[in-house]
């Protein structure tokens, strides 16, 4: 019987599992983060860790095909890098971002919004994928977690600098950080993780700049949704962390629908050739 791999890995963890040909699941497996862009020696260990539990727990077969989803494999070089540490020469390998909207979208037309810590949109016609973001909060990631974070605390340096008025949710960042000068001292170093844990604050609060962010917020995401659709009726999943807010605010401009599947399930649909 032939079994196919599929392996969906980001900053937070590695999934793995296996499947027949007739999308049976037989086998899971998990390990650590597998960013192939910050640390691939890392991810590779936690890419086979999680890829040799879900074939154990399968019956130990080689697969026939093999498929990842990889977090930082839009960046230049990551795939070639990676190659060579892993057992499966003719593996197919993606970003996760790939994975999530075949999973979300199945075979079907439509725009997968992934909004988390990042944010990248990728719209699929007749099988075809087109991902547009997803470069890092330095350079692209707008709407995302971390752009929302960074740009409240950017509100709070200006409210720190008495150039607007200070709302409930401003005022609070320069409590908790003891002012402009140690919101200043955080951003030196924080990551786009520690940037997108202050996202939550924008939501359900009255204060006026942290609505002018979310706004800011929902036309990034309009127009990349819009520029993707390219006028054609095509429906919108929404997914991360975030997803479920922005899908709630930008309610009613497109038509929207629930996810088919997971990264995971797409990594295996493309592992099937199924996708």
């Amino acid at each position: 019987m032939a079994v196919f791999l599929g392996i969906d890995g980001g900053g937070s963890g590695c999934r793995a599992a296996v499947a027949d040909a007739a999308g049976r699941v037989l086998g899971h497996g998990t390990a650590g983060p597998a960013n192939i862009a910050s640390d691939p020696g890392a991810a590779a260990a936690a890419i086979r860790a999680a890829a040799g539990a879900a074939l154990g727990a399968a019956g130990g077969a080689a697969p026939a095909g093999v498929a990842l989803g990889l977090a930082g494999a839009n960046a230049a070089g990551t795939i070639d890098r990676l190659r060579p540490l892993l057992p499966w020469a003719a593996a197919r390998i993606v970003t996760d971002a790939e994975a999530a909207a075949r999973g979300a979208l199945g075979a079907g037309d439509g725009i997968a919004a992934v909004l988390g810590t990042g944010s990248v949109f990728v719209a699929q016609r007749g099988g075809a994928l087109r991902q547009i973001g997803g470069w890092g909060l330095a350079i692209s990631d707008e709407g995302s977690g971390a752009w929302i974070g960074r740009r409240l605390l950017a509100r709070a340096v200006m409210a720190g600098d008495g150039r607007i008025a200070p709302g409930p949710a401003l005022a609070a960042l320069l409590a908790e950080f003891g002012g402009a000068a140690g919101i200043a001292a955080f951003a030196a170093t924080a990551r786009p993780a520690d940037f997108a844990a202050l996202a939550p604050r924008a939501f359900d609060t009255d204060d006026p700049a942290a609505g002018a962010v979310l706004d800011a917020a929902d036309s990034r995401i309009a127009a990349a949704i819009d520029h993707l659709r390219a006028g054609a009726d095509l429906p919108v999943v929404f997914l991360g962390g975030l997803g479920p807010r922005f899908a709630e605010r930008l309610a009613g401009r497109w038509p929207v629908r629930a996810a088919l599947g997971t990264a995971l399930d797409g990594a295996l649909a493309l592992a099937r050739g199924a996708a």
